[in-house]
């Protein structure tokens, strides 16, 4: 399975994956979308999978729990810790899924230039091989799925 061709995904180190996408929208509600959890529970996953469980504790300190579950009722748990929160334009991150190896740091970063938001995210791992793990499931055309649904959900936000 591949990307969609909206999201672009580069290895700028061995223990990186950059996620970089843009939307149509003000970046105070791509924020928004990605903070709460009424908003979050309406994009979050690929297609046919749903946010069965989404806790949102958004300061530094604290905390998020997500589980994924697909179609056939398949579950897929992460959580995360929050380092850094800069509204509406930067996130700092730890993450760890339940069932993969090792916690990654994530930074997102959203700069809004013209009504559209660039949504950058860095994910760097422990090592270059738990990266290569993570490349190998398929994290990327989950991912683009994900953002073409948050993309097609902004424009109900907005109105």
């Amino acid at each position: 399975m591949k990307n969609t061709g909206t999201l672009k995904v580069t290895t700028p180190s061995d223990r990186e994956i950059v996620l970089t996408r843009v939307f149509d929208a003000p970046r105070n509600l791509v924020f928004e979308a990605f903070t709460k959890p009424e908003l979050l529970k309406r994009w979050y996953g690929p297609r046919g999978w749903s946010l069965a469980t989404c806790e949102v504790d958004l300061k530094v300190g604290g905390g998020f729990r997500f589980v994924l579950r697909g179609p056939d009722g398949q579950e897929m748990g992460m959580r995360g810790v929050y380092r850094e929160i800069v509204p509406p334009e930067r996130t700092v991150h730890m993450e760890s899924f339940d069932d993969y190896p090792g916690e990654s740091q994530v930074t997102t970063v959203l700069v809004e230039q013209g009504g559209q938001t660039t949504l950058r995210a860095t994910i760097l791992y422990p090592s270059q091989e738990v990266r290569d793990i993570v490349i190998k499931t398929g994290m990327e055309h989950g991912a683009a799925e994900t953002y073409d649904k948050l993309a097609e959900l902004l424009p109900a936000l907005a109105a």
